[in-house]
C-alpha cells in the first residue's frame, strides 16, 4: 500500500507557490523537483537510454562492478530507502546483491509512478517487501514508524543531488542522516567535472528527448494551473555556469510574450529565459568535504577508471 507524506492539495498548493514566486523573479526560476510529474519521469527514464547521457550508463557499470563491496558496506539485512526512486532500475542491481535485505522503500513526489516501481520489484524479488512512499525529498518528512529503525540504507543514486542548491544539498544530507539513525549508511551518486561538449551534449541530445522533458514542465502548468504558455513559442537550452560548476536548464522565450498562471499574468521578453534545472558537478575531495559538513563521514568511493562519476559510501559519525 502507498503511503503518503504529502496529499495531492498539499502538493498542488506547493506547485502552484513555486511556479508564482519564481516567474516573479527578475530571473525566472522553476524548482526542479517539478520537472517530475508521471510524464516528466517516463521522459527522464528515456533520456537515461540515450547515448549522449553518460551518467546513467557510468554508475550502472560502477554499481554493477562493485555491487559485493557495496553491499558489504551496506550490511546484512538493510532497510534500503531510495530518495526520488523514479524508476529503480539501478536499484536491482543493488537489491540482487546485498544479503537476505529486509524491506525496500521507494519514496518518490510522482504517486503512480513509485506505484508502477513497486510493482516491478515485487515481481523481480518475490521474497521482499516493498513500502512505496509519496513524498517530496527535498522537504522534511517523516519516515513511517512501519518501516524498521536499525540496518537503514539510504541510497540516492543517479547524480540528483547535483540538481539542489546549496540550501537544499545540506539540508537533504542532513535530513537523510536522521532518516537514517546514527548507525545508518548511504549510498549517493555523484557526477564528476569533465570537458563542458560532452556536458552540454547530455543535457541537449540530438534526438530533442530533453528538450521536450523540460518543455514538459510548461505543460503541467497549463494543466494543473489553469496556465496558457504556448509550447512552441519557448525552445530548451543546455548552459554552463563555470562559476557555479553546473550545467543550466533554461526554457528560452522565442518572442515578446505573456502567460498566465492561475490567475496572474507573466511578461517575457523575447529570449527571456526560464533556469529549470541546475545539474552541479563535483570533485571526489568537494563531495567527501561536502558529506563531512553534514554529518557524514565518506568512507568508501568507486568511481569509473575515467573518474566521470562517482558513487559514495556515507557513514555516520565517523562510524
Amino acid at each position: 500500500m502507498l503511503q503518503r507524506v504529502d496529499d495531492k492539495t498539499r502538493q498542488h498548493e506547493a506547485f502552484r507557490a513555486d511556479v508564482i514566486a519564481g516567474l516573479s523573479q527578475r530571473q525566472k526560476t522553476l524548482p526542479s523537483r517539478w520537472l517530475y510529474d508521471d510524464r516528466g519521469c517516463e521522459l527522464f527514464e528515456a533520456i537515461t537510454h540515450l547515448d549522449e547521457y553518460y551518467p546513467t550508463r557510468t554508475e550502472t557499470a560502477i554499481l554493477a562492478e562493485n555491487a559485493r563491496e557495496i553491499a558489504d558496506f551496506c550490511g546484512a539485512q538493510a532497510v534500503v530507502l531510495e530518495y526520488g526512486a523514479g524508476a529503480a532500475r539501478k536499484t536491482e542491481i543493488l537489491l540482487e546483491a546485498l544479503a537476505a535485505p529486509r524491506l525496500y522503500v521507494p519514496i518518490d513526489i510522482a504517486a503512480d509512478f513509485v506505484m508502477e516501481t513497486s510493482t516491478r520489484v515485487r515481481d523481480r524479488f518475490p521474497g521482499l517487501k516493498v513500502q512505496p512512499i509519496a513524498a517530496d525529498f527535498t522537504s522534511d518528512f517523516n519516515i513511517p514508524v512501519t518501516v524498521p529503525a536499525r540496518q537503514r540504507v539510504a541510497f540516492f543514486p543517479g547524480s540528483t543531488i547535483g540538481n539542489l542548491n546549496e540550501a537544499e544539498t545540506n539540508g537533504f544530507l542532513r535530513r537523510m542522516r536522521h532518516h537514517v539513525g546514527a548507525l545508518g549508511r548511504a549510498i549517493i551518486g555523484a557526477d564528476l567535472k569533465k570537458d563542458v561538449a560532452t556536458l552540454i551534449a547530455a543535457y541537449d541530445d540530438g534526438a530533442g528527448v530533453t528538450a521536450r522533458f523540460n518543455l514538459n514542465l510548461l505543460a503541467r502548468i497549463n494543466r494543473e494551473l489553469a496556465g496558457s504558455f504556448r509550447l512552441d513559442q519557448f525552445v530548451h537550452e543546455a548552459r554552463w555556469n563555470d562559476a557555479e560548476s553546473a550545467i543550466e536548464m533554461h526554457l528560452v522565450s522565442l518572442k515578446r510574450q505573456s502567460a498566465t498562471v492561475a490567475g496572474q499574468s507573466f511578461q517575457f521578453r523575447a529570449g527571456e529565459t526560464i533556469h529549470t534545472e541546475s545539474s552541479r558537478k563535483y570533485t571526489l575531495d568537494g563531495f567527501a568535504k561536502l558529506a563531512t559538513n553534514n554529518g557524514w563521514q565518506a568512507s568508501k568511493i568507486w568511481a569509473d577508471a575515467e573518474r566521470r562519476f562517482a558513487l559514495f559510501g556515507l557513514s555516520c559519525g565517523g562510524a
